[in-house]
């Protein structure tokens, strides 16, 4: 089943209300007419990384609802899932069964086992990208008292899963063949990146290895009726490269391009981007994850990516580093932003209408995060309680506030915004980059009689949009 080309929300299950219920009665209630398609974020039970260590993909957890939920919510829209394809939870029965079992264990083989890699010298840890203080080894002890180590990228509690062994592709496609039953028609490939093992590699995105996988995971997908949507923050060509292989590409680079372009009124390498992108991509201002910036890297000068992190540095949360395994501090670069893109904007309404204007008006499939949503402000309290950088943009709304933020006039113009991108046809057919000066961007779309046009002025931030009435040929105006 193909995708519907309109506006996607972003929401975690339990951060719009309290649970899956409600946040079926928010977008039933507030999003019906604006959105086709729901990125549900995970919702299986979970013990670690707010939720991206799961314990089974084919379980909800309790404390946000059911299947009957998820199905509610799928019946109606395109529903996005994550599928964690590099790890699983410690606490997933696979695990302690093998904590129990040893290599005895029939799951033994679902882990990547470290010393059956060889020897890691120095230089080999040093090569490794990681995602936290420490290599990513853990020490394991079983119940007869022997031990080992696996492979954990993230967390202590998120065990990477060994794409040597049959039995990990047996349990993928058995997670694959569940969800697609309950309505996932959209799979995101969390951190497929990382399931590449190669010592004497930085056992990332390791070329061609990680295509044989993406394709494998894709053709299973489209087996069972779904698409695969892959995650990863890296330089901007891995993003042509999934979108050459049938799937649908993140547009990661827009959301730094986008506050350059707004905050120097300089439409330059923002036009250059747009004319070559893919035109099958799935485009994002903000996440749950920080504003990346290795995806705009190649796209945009480093003097004026350094300009941009010193710019939104002195409103935002410390930024997140990248590391490796053998200097686990950082090695030097920004990897995430830890703001909100609404802050981000300098709580400017207009910049930021601007610049949800052209996410939208750009080639693929616009997503919208619910903080995005409401125009939320940092919560430092939250990230200050939980010491988890990111959760600076992952606030917790009752629906008594959500109710509230609707009505601010910032979200009444992004709504219409996102009505009119969801419904207009001519977002069906063709793209096309207009003519503007180096302040300035100009779009448009186009599909048999109908036609629509965006003129954002970077100096002013004003979006101006024409489109074609085509019963009787009519031109209408409406400003973002």
């Amino acid at each position: 089943m193909s995708l519907r080309n309109a506006v996607q929300l972003i929401c975690y299950p339990n951060r719009l209300g309290d649970n899956l219920r409600d946040l079926h009665t928010v977008i039933e209630k507030h999003l019906h007419d604006a959105i086709g398609g729901v990125h549900i974020l995970p919702f299986y039970p979970s013990n670690a990384d707010g939720g991206f260590s799961p314990l089974s993909h084919e379980q909800v957890d309790p404390a946000v609802g059911t299947w009957e939920d998820i199905e509610r919510i799928s019946s109606k829209y395109d529903l996005c899932a994550d599928l964690t394809v590099n790890h699983i939870s410690d606490e997933s029965d696979e695990f302690k069964d093998f904590i129990a079992k040893g290599f005895e264990s029939e799951y033994a083989d679902l882990f990547v086992h470290v010393e059956k890699l060889g020897e890691i010298s120095p230089d080999d840890l040093a090569k490794i990208h990681i995602r936290k203080e420490k290599e990513p080894f853990r020490k394991v002890t079983f119940a007869d008292g022997s031990s080992a180590s696996v492979w954990c990228t993230f967390t202590e509690r998120q065990i990477d899963l060994n794409y040597q062994s049959e039995k990990t592709y047996a349990l993928m496609e058995r997670y694959i063949r569940f969800l697609a039953g309950k309505g996932v028609n959209l799979f995101r490939l969390d951190a497929f990146g990382y399931t590449t093992k190669k010592i004497g590699t930085s056992c990332f995105l390791v070329e061609p290895d990680v295509y044989r996988l993406l394709e494998w995971v894709n053709e299973v997908a489209q087996k069972h009726g779904a698409a695969c949507l892959p995650e990863v923050h890296d330089h901007t060509s891995y993003q042509y490269a999934i979108s050459r292989r049938n799937m649908h590409p993140y547009g990661f680079a827009l959301p730094p391009l986008l506050l350059y372009s707004l905050l120097d009124a300089n439409s330059v390498h923002l036009k250059n981007w747009l004319r070559m992108c893919p035109r099958n991509m799935v485009t994002v201002l903000d996440t749950h994850d920080g504003i990346c910036i290795p995806d705009v890297e190649g796209v945009l000068p480093d003097d004026k990516i350094k300009a941009l992190i010193d710019n939104i540095d002195a409103r935002s949360a410390d930024p997140i580093l990248r590391r490796s395994a053998a200097n686990v501090h950082s090695v030097g670069a920004i990897y995430q932003l830890t703001c909100t893109f609404y802050d981000a904007m300098m709580q400017n309404d207009d910049a930021y209408i601007a610049a949800r204007a052209i996410q939208f008006f750009a080639p693929g499939i616009p997503q919208v995060y619910y903080v995005g949503l409401l125009a939320g402000e940092n919560d430092r309290e939250l990230m200050e309680s939980t010491g988890e950088l990111r959760d600076i943009n992952r606030k917790f709304y009752t629906l008594e506030e959500v109710d509230e933020a609707i009505e601010k006039p910032v979200v009444q113009r992004l709504l219409k915004l996102m009505r009119f991108r969801s419904n207009y046809p001519a977002f069906q057919g063709r793209f096309e980059l207009n003519y503007s000066n180096d302040s300035s961007v100009a779009m448009a779309w186009r599909h048999g009689e109908y036609y629509c046009h965006l003129f954002v002025d970077l100096n002013f931030n004003t979006s101006t949009i024409m489109y074609i009435d085509p019963e009787d040929g009519s031109e209408h105006t409406f400003h973002g």
